[in-house]
């Protein structure tokens, strides 16, 4: 039995027997070289096929996620960024930081500046910023121009429009409307300069089918810098801090409070940044502009506008260039309350501008653009964050002369948010634009004069406004005079 059980063991598990010297003709030499078992044989066959059926498994996965991540990211980069989804705050975010560019982050915009602690990283966050500044930066060098048959030979003609659009879509929806209405708009570009991305927002405009139009996107926004300078850093001096304090305190910009000793608060300078990096953009960077010799009417989100505004300005147009040469600038919005437009429907002035009266509906020539950024460095340093406030202070202090305006006695672009920045008042935008249409279908019997006539000419120099503050922060006096220098290398290159 012992031999037997040795025996089948050895017919299981066969070991080699040990060499032999090879002896010529003798048969045992052979029959007793070992051979490689069939058993040990089939078991690697075996695990061969499951480890290529697992490769091929995963290689499979691997692809359909490849595939399906790759559609997400050309999707992404391809539509406008979501910013209206519930907010979704990591364990390090601050209830007061400014809405970051990523999808599914919503934050207050108007929120004061953040406290002097220091922010917890958050690196998705900080990930995506940088991806759609980069977008930012894309789609203003793109210009993709909308609603034009050729875009290549297509030239505006006698106006474009440029809207400074913020988040307030709302009223943004009423110009919108109010533009449709218009006579002639098809003939106008309408560009809009935003500096808040939302789905919101930018399907309102890609509803536009009536006018040319092109986005351009302020580079130096809020959003785009939630944490930072031009944003509020979290190292910046609280507003209300004393310099003293504030300068033992360590926070990077105690030395440059205003004058009226406050610190710079983010939601105040970010207008006049964006007014200025508009007026140089449009004139030196839309490609579809280089040679355009019209003139430039800017407009805000809140703003709404009569339907004859554009008949009206081509008039007026004309009756600057027989008439009042001298005129430096149209403004075809007022804040006079009219009630009934017959017998001044057809009648314009000639005033002294005034930022207070003729800041909504302002008409730029090149010639006057040119002259204003010749005032570069006095528009930037003084302590004022209005733009229109400023300008008002250039037309005492750096330009040439005071402005004149050709104005209308019945304004054509109406203010129709009033509330915001400058106001308590709660925002009722249906309210108003109600109020607005009713005034207009009351008088429409008075509107597309045939002719206009100058009524009175009343100018007399002014002289220089009260400054209001919120803008002595050096770093906003430096990032405001960057603008033109980029203008200016951009133009050695082209001529290299």
């Amino acid at each position: 039995m012992k031999a037997q059980r040795t025996q089948g063991r050895w017919k299981r598990r066969p070991r080699p027997p040990p060499a032999r010297p090879f002896r010529a003709g003798s048969a045992s030499s052979f029959t007793r070289l070992p051979a490689l078992p069939a058993p040990e044989t089939m078991r690697f066959r075996i695990y061969k096929r499951k480890v290529l059926i697992l490769t091929f498994v995963v290689a499979a996965c691997g692809f359909v996620l490849w595939s399906s991540n790759g559609r997400q990211r050309k999707n992404e980069a391809l539509a406008p960024p979501l910013l209206d989804a519930e907010p979704v705050r990591g364990a390090g975010a601050r209830a007061g930081d400014h809405p970051a560019i990523s999808v599914g982050i919503r934050r207050g915009s108007n929120d004061s500046a953040a406290p002097l602690v220091a922010a917890a990283p958050q690196p998705e966050v900080d990930n995506l910023t940088l991806r759609y500044r980069s977008l930012v930066y894309q789609l203003n060098f793109d210009q993709t121009l909308r609603n034009v048959d050729k875009v290549s030979s297509w030239v505006p003609r006698e106006l474009v429009l440029v809207v400074q659009v913020h988040n307030r879509p709302e009223y943004l929806k009423l110009l919108l409307d109010s533009l449709r209405k218009a006579q002639g708009i098809d003939n106008v570009l309408v560009i809009f300069s935003h500096d808040f991305w939302s789905t919101e927002i930018n399907q309102l405009i890609a509803g536009v089918d009536f006018c040319p139009v092109l986005q351009v996107f302020f580079p130096f926004s809020i959003q785009l810098y939630p944490n930072e300078f031009p944003g509020t850093d979290p190292r910046d001096c609280p507003r209300d801090l004393e310099k003293n304090a504030a300068l033992k305190m360590g926070c990077i910009n105690a030395e440059y409070p205003d004058s009226f000793g406050h610190y710079r608060e983010a939601k105040f300078s970010q207008t006049k940044h964006h007014w200025w990096w508009k007026l140089h953009f449009v004139w030196e960077r839309v490609k579809v502009l280089r040679d355009y010799a019209g003139l430039i009417l800017f407009l805000e989100e809140d703003h709404y506008v009569a339907p004859d505004f554009y008949h009206v300005f081509k008039k007026m147009w004309n009756l600057k260039q027989q008439e009042c040469p001298e005129c430096d600038v149209l403004s075809l919005g007022t804040y006079t309350t009219v009630r009934s437009f017959r017998d001044v429907a057809d009648k314009v002035d000639v005033k002294t501008w005034k930022s207070t009266e003729h800041n909504m509906g302002l008409a730029l020539t090149r010639d006057a653009y040119q002259k204003l950024i010749e005032c570069t460095d006095t528009f930037c340093t003084y302590d004022d964050y209005n733009w229109d406030w400023t300008l008002q202070y250039l037309t005492v202090s750096c330009l040439p002369k005071f402005w004149k305006v050709l104005v209308p006695q019945v304004p054509r672009i109406f203010h129709a948010g009033d509330c915001g920045m400058h106001h308590k008042k709660t925002c009722r935008p249906s309210t108003q634009s109600a109020q607005i249409e009713s005034l207009l279908n009351s008088n429409k019997q008075y509107m597309f004069p045939e002719t206009l006539t100058i009524s009175e000419k009343l100018t007399a120099a002014l002289s220089p406004p009260r400054k209001n503050g919120g803008w002595g922060d050096i770093r906003d006096h430096e990032l405001c005079k960057s603008y033109r220098r980029l203008q200016k290398k951009k133009k050695k290159k082209k001529k290299k």
